[in-house]
């Protein structure tokens, strides 16, 4: 055999090696079966990794939380590099919805802040990846499984796809100095209107401090059980609704520009009551007031309340990307956000309520949540969560916006 074709057969040789090496490692690239990798398995796939968090952007505190004690603590216990995003959620479905139409497999987002009518969206249309829940160990240390809103979001099955995050619920908030007396329940709220004419009102829906108000006040008008499993029809929810559509045409002549026009959103309705236009303002952060006294936003008479019948609170996720190219690295992250440690930070530097089972803490846990000192003007945990109402399923909300544009809106 000639030298020629010795160094072809050995060309050839070289090259077939080359490949059985690179398709073995295609076929069976390690962690690539997360559904049934061992926890110590997906920690040690996901080291050395970035994760990228993508959500609302619009609480400086807490991008400052996540990109420095979060990413902090993932560094230093995982060795992950973590960063927090801003982006509306919106253009977050619409970059993942416009990935699975074309196809793609790996995108560039690990993380979604997401709950409601979002989350079902993102569901139903397979933007998300799962179910992973069942895998991390936090879970079952720190979070109370029966809980209803650890099944459901906004009355919609998660299975799996999403972990708690943190607890947010509607309060009502006014200076003391000003209105002494704080209304009990809508019959109230109606005469506390009349007795400042021009000067209480409220977010115009579908701003999400806005819209989550009136469906309180329909809560307290038409009661709540019968939203939990009721239709998205339009003509079947405006019928439920109709005492609160009522009273809320009623309280119109005692609002701000009589109901004609409202707020564009809740950022306008702070400047409003910051500026002393209106005497009542309203949030879906219940520590918001000892956050205003701190920074000086708001005066130390400021006080918040809720209704005896209670408020709506709902449960904030977070959640995987269909095309992570991180998903191990991602349930790291989450499995982290949820451990006791961080939810204390969380709860003593954002003010937000934890989403841990205060009955799984460890009594050093308990002591150290206890020990927060949450502020001025606000409630307990125990008075908030002790009048909190469940939120309606998610596809009802849009239909009330609706409802409430066309029937309530300059009426």
């Amino acid at each position: 055999m000639n030298k020629k074709i010795i160094a072809l057969l050995l060309a050839v040789m070289m090259v077939f090696g080359l490949a059985a090496c690179g398709s073995k490692g295609a076929e069976e690239p390690a962690g690539t079966d997360l559904a049934s990798a061992s926890w110590d398995e997906i920690v040690e796939q996901a080291k050395g990794t970035d994760v990228a968090f993508y959500g609302w952007g619009g609480d400086e505190n807490r991008n400052n939380w996540l990109n420095g004690t979060v990413a902090d603590y993932l560094k230093e216990n995982y060795d992950i590099n973590f960063e927090y995003i801003g982006m509306d959620i919106n253009d977050i479905l619409a970059k993942l919805t416009s990935e699975k139409e074309a196809g793609e497999e790996t995108g560039s987002i690990d993380m979604i802040w997401i709950n409601g009518e979002n989350f079902y969206t993102a569901k139903e249309n397979g933007l998300l990846y799962g179910p992973f829940t069942s895998q991390l160990p936090n879970m079952e240390a720190y979070i109370d499984g029966d809980d209803p809103e650890t099944l459901n979001d906004f009355c919609k099955p998660i299975d799996g796809y999403e972990a708690p995050y943190a607890k947010a619920q509607m309060v009502m908030y006014n200076d003391s100095a000003v209105t002494p007396e704080t209304p009990k329940n809508a019959d109230e709220f109606l005469e506390y209107a009349k007795a400042n004419k021009g000067k209480v009102t409220y977010p115009a829906l579908p701003d999400f401090t806005g819209s989550a108000f009136v469906r309180n006040l329909i809560y307290e008008k038409c009661g709540w059980e019968q939203f939990q499993t009721m239709e998205a029809d339009k003509a079947t929810v405006k019928e439920a609704i109709e005492p609160a559509l009522e009273y809320l045409r009623e309280l119109n002549p005692y609002l701000w520009n009589e109901g004609k026009t409202f707020p564009a959103d809740s950022t306008a309705l702070d400047q409003m009551f910051q500026d002393g236009e209106v005497v009542m303002d309203m949030s879906y952060g219940p520590f918001t007031v000892a956050s205003g006294i701190a920074d000086g936003t708001l005066p130390e008479t400021c006080q918040t309340f809720v209704f005896d019948n209670g408020t709506i609170g709902n449960t904030n996720y977070m959640a995987i990307a269909f095309d992570a190219p991180n998903k191990a690295g991602a349930m790291v992250a989450i499995n982290a956000i949820i451990s006791g440690d961080i939810q204390l930070t969380q709860y003593a530097e954002l003010r937000e309520l934890p989403v841990v089972d205060q009955d799984k803490l460890s009594d050093d846990e308990k002591a150290a949540f206890d020990a927060v000192d949450l502020g001025k003007g606000v409630l307990t945990q125990a008075d908030l969560l002790t009048h909190r109402l469940p939120e309606m399923p998610a596809d009802l909300v849009p239909v009330i916006e609706e409802i409430w544009a066309e029937e309530v809106v300059g009426k």
